[in-house]
């Protein structure tokens, strides 16, 4: 959920070029409903359920084999493990009207089912604290700000989303974002340019300046990696200049990560700091999602192919309180006080649901291991 602006102007409700199948980033709201600090916790508050339980496994395993089936129906658009109403793992379904609703059977091999009405569009929200995120801060930065490839306009737009975090690969320290956030210019087309390594990552990013990059800084340099079409991660990293990262990773009213990580669970509370919403808090509705997101190939650009994603961790969110266009690239953390870990990397959302990587797939995409203590 990168977000764009139109070029000369200072912001736009326009959503992110990224069209997401799933999160369904295709419009504008001209209206601001705000953002909540805090959003509704799990119903019970009560039971969590990891992957290691044996009843989620099993459960994971029908949905598996009853997902392709499912989603031939194109307004069916995802699904996922999650706690049905006696606490016990259900298949989620993800539809996009009450007829593929109605189509859904009510088990699926004696599993329950449970239909999720999702949508294609994405109010976009401001940050609720008194903590700018878009601000340009003065070096050396925290994390969870505003920020984006410095190059990143093309067809009289610009666009960017959110410096989530801090890792080590081998002796570089790097931030950790997006593909479609550092590098999903893939044609030469509106900008005269595709992504490359070396590359400028700048803070903030274009949308917050503009679309003026000499208004913003220079704070890393892009590690192209491709991550997409070809993996199951939607994730890019830049080396950090030296003095204009903090060294420690610190994030925006999260502090200094665990350098440990943990794995998502059902009803597992989290929280996330980003570009649009700031510090968002809300819980895992579901596990082992999978889902289909269509990407352009560059700012304002056409469409470049589409990836269907497995494994994927599901969030719930009302009226996008959690997750908004621009918060791409925002890590999602426990909901604890102090030296939270990190549990996935946020990349997709309806206005009912965000989806995150799960962090060890990215961690170990890049051979990385978090900054923290």
């Amino acid at each position: 959920m990168n977000q764009r602006s139109h070029k000369g102007s200072w912001f736009s409700a326009c959503l992110l070029v990224l069209a997401l199948t799933l999160a369904g980033l295709s419009g504008c709201s001209p209206t601001d409903e705000g953002s909540s600090a805090v959003n509704e916790t799990p119903q019970g508050g009560a039971v969590l359920l990891s992957m290691a339980n044996p009843a989620v496994q099993s459960a994971m395993a029908v949905q598996n084999r009853h997902t392709p089936t499912l989603m031939a129906n194109p307004d069916v658009i995802g699904t996922a493990v999650t706690a049905g109403d006696d606490g016990k793992p259900a298949i989620m379904v993800l539809v996009l009207n009450d007829n593929a609703g109605r189509g859904v059977p009510a088990k699926l091999e004696g599993v329950n089912t449970k239909v999720v009405l999702t949508d294609r569009i994405v109010a976009m929200g401001k940050p609720p604290s008194g903590t700018s995120h878009t601000a340009k801060q003065t070096p050396p930065i925290q994390l969870g700000t505003s920020g984006g490839w410095r190059y990143d306009l093309a067809n009289g737009y610009c666009c960017g989303g959110t410096l989530g975090s801090l890792i080590q690969v081998g002796g570089q320290k790097r931030i950790l974002s997006n593909y479609h956030v550092f590098e999903a210019d893939i044609v030469a087309g509106g900008n005269s340019r595709v992504a490359a390594t070396g590359d400028y990552i700048i803070q903030p990013g274009l949308i917050d300046v503009a679309c003026n990059a000499a208004n913003a800084q220079n704070v890393a340099t892009l590690v192209k990696t491709s991550s997409l079409p070809n993996n199951n991660v939607d994730c890019s990293s830049a080396t950090i200049i030296s003095g204009m990262v903090r060294e420690d990773g610190a994030i925006l009213e999260v502090g200094v990560l665990s350098s440990s990580t943990i794995a998502a669970s059902v009803g597992q509370l989290v929280k996330k700091s980003g570009r649009t919403t700031g510090l968002t808090r809300s819980y895992v509705s579901g596990l082992n999602g999978t889902v289909s997101i269509a990407y352009e190939n560059e700012c304002a650009g056409g469409d470049a192919f589409t990836k269907t994603f497995t494994g994927q961790i599901l969030v719930y969110q009302k009226r996008s309180s959690f997750l908004a266009g621009g918060d791409s690239g925002s890590l999602m953390v426990q909901d604890v006080t102090t030296n939270p870990k990190a549990i996935g990397l946020l990349f997709a959302g309806s206005t009912s649901l965000a989806i995150a990587n799960p962090i060890g797939q990215v961690l170990s995409f890049f051979g990385a291991t978090m900054v923290g203590i």
